[in-house]
């Protein structure tokens, strides 16, 4: 169970970082981060959510 947990956020995370970089192509740094950071609160916010808010 604990290597399905870990394929679980691995495979999404692999997956956001190769979509950043093939739509970041055009960005600059800056503007990346700032993708970035939405994101990680935006994700923040669901798990938030899902355990409600404990």
């Amino acid at each position: 169970m604990g290597g399905l947990l870990q394929l679980d956020i691995i495979v999404p995370l692999l997956m956001y970082c190769a979509l950043l970089w093939w739509v970041g192509r055009g960005m600059s740094w800056t503007r990346r981060l700032v993708v970035v950071g939405v994101t990680l609160a935006l994700i923040l916010y669901v798990v938030l959510a899902e355990r409600g808010w404990r």
